[in-house]
């Protein structure tokens, strides 16, 4: 039997929180857009700011192609909806999008997350993800683009034999996590592509040593916990999180790195290795051993760390073991919670590339790869994509309600496509009821009915 659908709220019971309201936070990037800096000696017919929120329009509205997006393109509906919700007054056809688009240089998107963020901070939204007294940022590598044909000169090449290359792209991303939240909040992510001068392939690696001091420049004064997988779990750069006042919980795989494991172990014998177990009233068999300030490996023994190794054996599925390193002293009173923090490096995979890459917004869809920056770009306006949608999943209740009443986000984009190209929409609360409390209630103009 299909889910039944919650009840819907009251008409008149909803109000738009002023900052986190969709047209708010349009007009923050539209007035961030317009700032930037234009590469083209003359303007001409479409400002770059304009180019900009279409390619937004595309990532928001979830378009399967830029095909889709372009098809009746001069359709008044169309035309209207895309001034009045997006603020769009020149819109450029697919292929004037890609022109333009594949030349900005990427890292100018950078300045509307770091506004964004900055609201959220300033209006108290950041302290309902706080834990452990700071900020869980989750880090991870995903692919956007990969190909055996068609190429740019920032695509990193994997070589499959002699003559058989591949391309492709990758982005690292960054997002704070709650271990009791859905909603993640993405910062700006870094593109893993070929760099300038370089004749190795990018990295994550290298990635993450641009990543990290960027955040702390645009955020100096804010406590982060990088949580990442045991990629990370290296000297160079523990060392770099420390430089640039992170603390962190990151993966360890002790059976492969014998010098950490052997320092837990004799612990038992002296007492610096703690240990604790119960079991749930289900007969799951619950523990934890720590240790703090062990050498981290044989190369780096003067680089000193926190290491707990938890485990679940459960009587009737398969067991579950995580072990991870920290700079957080431990103790039995917040042994439960630094591994509950690190668990949730997981929501970059779970709420983050799964939503993006199969909820609606087809991260690895090639919308054009382009000569240049073309296909980080689009990456990147995907995520701004993303980012507002979590923004208001969080704090705005008019797309909370709609949320629901379509069930599911794949559902939500279908339902708000199929308005934005049928009717006249005057503005996002007008969209928003339609999607709640039906047509009637949101007194939308069809465009048959449309005397305009």
């Amino acid at each position: 039997m299909p889910k039944k659908l919650p009840p819907a709220p009251k008409p008149g019971s909803l109000k738009f929180r002023k900052k986190f309201s969709m047209p708010a936070l349009l007009e923050q990037v539209k007035s961030n857009f317009i700032k930037l800096p234009d590469y083209r000696k003359k303007e001409g017919k479409f400002p770059l700011a304009d180019v900009l929120m279409s390619g937004l329009a595309i990532f928001s509205l979830k378009d399967a192609s830029l095909l889709e997006f372009d098809k009746n393109r001069s359709d008044p509906i169309r035309l209207q909806n895309l001034n009045s919700l997006y603020g769009i007054n020149n819109i450029p056809c697919d292929t004037q999008l890609r022109t333009i688009l594949d030349k900005v240089p990427p890292h100018l998107l950078r300045s509307i997350f770091v506004e964004l963020h900055q609201t959220l901070q300033q209006q108290g939204e950041w302290e309902q993800y706080k834990f452990l007294g700071k900020y869980l940022v989750s880090m991870d590598g995903t692919g956007v683009y990969s190909s055996s044909n068609i190429s740019c000169p920032e695509c990193c090449v994997k070589h499959k034999g002699k003559d058989n290359e591949s391309y492709y792209h990758q982005l690292l991303a960054a997002v704070m996590v709650h271990p009791d939240k859905k909603t993640v909040l993405p910062f700006y992510p870094e593109a893993i592509t070929h760099q300038d001068g370089d004749n190795k392939n990018d990295c994550e690696h290298n990635a993450a040593a641009r990543l990290i001091p960027q955040l702390h420049k645009d955020f100096p004064r804010a406590e982060f916990i990088a949580l990442q997988d045991a990629l990370a779990c290296n000297g160079p750069h523990i060392k770099r999180l420390k430089e640039h006042n992170f603390s962190f919980i990151i993966t360890a795989k002790p059976k492969s790195n014998s010098f950490l494991l052997s320092q837990v172990l004799a612990g038992l014998d002296n007492n610096t290795t703690q240990e604790m177990s119960f079991t749930r009233e289900d007969g799951t068999e619950i523990g934890y051993r720590y240790a703090n300030d062990i050498s981290l490996n044989h190369t780096h023994s003067d680089l000193k760390v926190n290491f707990i190794d938890y485990w679940e054996i459960h009587p009737n599925r398969k067991n579950f073991l995580y072990a991870c390193v920290t700079d957080t002293p431990l103790t039995a009173d917040n042994v439960a919670d630094v591994v509950r923090a690190g668990r949730t490096r997981w929501k970059v995979e779970n709420e983050t590339f799964n939503t993006l890459k199969n909820q609606g917004y087809n991260l690895e869809h090639n919308y054009g790869h382009g000569e240049k920056h073309l296909s980080t770009v689009f990456a990147t306006l995907t995520f701004l994509a993303f980012f507002l949608d979590q923004i208001q999943e969080t704090s705005c209740r008019y797309f909370q309600a709609a949320r629901d009443r379509q069930h599911t986000r794949t559902g939500l984009w279908r339902e708000m496509r199929a308005l934005f190209y049928t009717h006249y929409i005057s503005d996002w609360e007008q969209l928003y009821a339609a999607l709640i409390w039906g047509h009637e209630g949101s007194q939308l103009a069809p465009h048959w009915n449309n005397t305009r």
